[in-house]
């Protein structure tokens, strides 16, 4: 196989290009990425024989249908988000498989001319969303209906790493981590649809605690539109309760609730001040550097999936949970670790012919589970399951 992965020098990209080496199936791999500073680095972590370097503007969708025409049998797309519409269209453009992190919406009106065109492009195929919708996609085949679907997912640091008052540091990009608490949410609560407007995202009637396996109590915040899977797995008519959560330590809320409130994460600039900074800028800035992981501190990735129905006539509940620690050799995060060796898989999955469906896919529909949960389990990356 021959895959490019861009974006290939950021943090996520890193572990992909650090599975791909490790496969025995890849014989080359184009690391792409706007700059090479960071290049020399690399071979601390993987084996750059079969790696390829190439400096790439992903503003520049010609530039990246040029790339993608040099006989790929996938690409990997882990660029940032302004420039995933360019990369899928590129791949539609050049013909060529692309598997990408980042929700699909902005890029489902490709679904026809992909189709069309005989391309497979897959978005939300990393953790959240991506190993997730993999074990709902399985687990709803379990149940003859289905109740309930609750998905939790987040990134923690381990106890001895909460230093600071938030409990929390950087284990991917900080702005997109403030920009994931100013969107909307949709549930299901008692058999009815609620929006939830991103300002009232923290608001304590909006949130919960679990009980997570080994790790304790996790406060959960809804962050994601649970009707659009429901509806995409053809289970909305009979669930009862369903969301998606992100996963943080007691009291994240309660920092960020009366933030919120006061505008410090607006997009707005400040009136009065002779810059065009805005507070949200201007948090991204001030607490970056104070929330950094220091060597030998390691992440927690946590992730914990609830179904209940009905079986054969009987009641059924499905639990799953999943924990990936940063890996302290390579010093790659747990949640780089869990981005990066998913879409990888897939992207594998494609070029083999193991996943052969044509326009825009989803891994709840299209990527087969045993597979793939025994790509993850060689990996290290085991999902428990439990079954009351």
């Amino acid at each position: 196989m021959k895959i490019a992965v861009l974006g290939g020098l950021g943090m996520q990209g890193k572990a992909a290009l650090l599975d791909l080496t490790r496969s025995e199936q890849v014989r080359e791999v184009v690391c792409a990425d706007c700059s090479l500073k960071d290049w020399d680095k690399l071979g601390a972590i993987a084996d750059v024989a079969k790696i390829k370097p190439v400096q790439v503007d992903g503003a520049s969708k010609q530039a990246l249908v040029n790339l993608f025409k040099q006989g790929f049998d996938a690409v990997i797309d882990l660029l940032p988000l302004p420039f995933m519409v360019n990369a899928f269209e590129a791949a539609l453009e050049a013909r060529v498989p692309l598997v990408s992190t980042n929700y699909g919406k902005p890029i489902h009106r490709l679904h026809e001319p992909a189709q069309a065109a005989g391309v497979g492009l897959m978005p939300e195929c990393g953790l959240d969303p991506g190993i997730d919708l993999v074990i709902c996609g399985h687990a709803v085949r379990q149940f003859d209906e289905l109740h309930v679907l609750n998905s939790y997912c987040g990134g923690v640091p381990e106890k001895r790493a909460c230093t600071n008052p938030l409990n929390y540091k950087i284990s991917w990009n900080f702005d997109m981590m403030l920009r994931s608490q100013k969107r909307p949410s949709a549930f299901i609560s008692e058999g009815k649809q609620v929006e939830v407007p991103a300002d009232q995202q923290h608001e304590t009637d909006m949130i919960h605690t679990i009980r997570f396996p080994g790790l304790g109590e996790l406060e959960a915040i809804p962050n994601g539109d649970a009707v659009f899977y429901t509806d995409l797995l053809n289970v909305t008519s009979g669930i009862q309760q369903a969301g998606r959560y992100t996963l943080r330590w007691p009291g994240w809320c309660a920092f960020w609730r009366p933030l919120k409130r006061l505008g410090l994460l607006s997009d707005e600039p400040v009136l009065g001040l002779d810059r065009t900074v805005t507070p949200h800028q201007f948090m991204v800035k001030l607490l970056e550097p104070q929330l950094q992981y220091q060597d030998g501190e390691k992440d927690l990735v946590a992730m914990y999936n609830v179904f209940s129905g009905i079986k054969d006539g009987r009641l059924k509940t499905l639990k799953t949970s999943l924990v990936i620690e940063r890996d302290l050799k390579s010093g790659l995060y747990g949640m780089s670790l869990g981005v990066g060796f998913p879409v990888s898989i897939v992207a594998q999955m494609i070029a083999a012919g193991e996943i052969s469906g044509k326009g825009v896919l989803n891994p709840a529909l299209d990527v087969p589970y045993a597979p793939f949960m025994a790509a993850l389990a060689e990996r290290g990356i085991v999902v428990k399951e439990e079954v009351e």
